[in-house]
């Protein structure tokens, strides 16, 4: 039974990621900044999920959970992140556009950094770090969002060296546009929705259990000569 963990696993694409690992007989820690989503799914997954919440982008935070993260780590999907630009008002000075680009990297960064490094001694040999980045770091368009996303996948370059020597494998996903989830937090138009499938060459909106199906596989024995990659999950949308 592998021990993993993964950030931002109350909702959305973290959730489907707890439930394969789950279902498949692995013990899984969910984190994230709210505790009511978190117990919520822990409670719905079974007694293999186990909820610890705190902000994965608060050293502080990070710090004090380690005591309930486990002593051994297989698996660390650092899967919280979002475009925090969403919903918030546009910037109308020079310290508010600072303010909303720090909020765009300490979600999508700086808590990817913050977990991998805090957890770096507990990763066992065979072990794997999966991170995310999106679509919009190779498109742009989203600004911060764009721009975070594509400093994690620099950063895993440099990851992937540093643990490559204990048989530590670090990738990351990029997804297309994924169905279902919280990320457009109620903002997606109909009209939005079928431009971003007619975009695909599959025809469909991705799902979280294709991003859980492709953690699982970057997880497993038969993908350990392969690390410092981005896997594009996104139907064909970019080329």
């Amino acid at each position: 039974m592998r021990q993993v963990v993964v950030t931002g696993g109350g909702t959305g694409i973290g959730k489907a990621i707890a439930a394969a690992f789950a279902r498949h007989g692995d013990a899984v820690v969910i984190t994230g900044r709210r505790p009511d989503p978190l117990a919520r799914t822990a409670a719905e997954l079974g007694p293999a999920v186990r909820a610890v919440a705190f902000d994965a982008s608060d050293p502080v935070q990070v710090e004090q959970a380690l005591a309930d993260l486990p002593t051994t780590v297989d698996v660390l999907i650092n899967s919280a992140g979002g475009n925090t630009d969403i919903g918030a008002p546009e910037p109308t000075s020079l310290a508010e556009v600072a303010t909303a680009w720090r909020a765009n990297l300490d979600s999508n960064v700086l808590s990817a950094v913050l977990m991998t490094t805090a957890l770096r001694g507990r990763l066992v040999p065979g072990g794997a770090v999966i991170s995310f980045s999106s679509i919009a770091a190779h498109r742009g368009g989203a600004g911060s969002y764009s721009a975070a996303k594509a400093a994690v996948e620099a950063w895993n370059l440099t990851l992937a060296a540093d643990v490559g020597a204990d048989r530590i494998t670090a990738n990351v996903i990029a997804p297309g546009f994924i169905d279902g989830t919280e990320f457009f937090r109620g903002r997606m138009t109909d009209d939005r929705r079928s431009a971003l499938v007619a975009q695909t060459a599959t025809g469909r909106a991705g799902t979280a259990d294709d991003i859980a199906a492709t953690v699982r596989f970057l997880a497993s024995p038969a993908a350990s000569h392969i690390t410092a990659q981005t896997i594009h999950v996104n139907g064909g949308a970019l080329s």
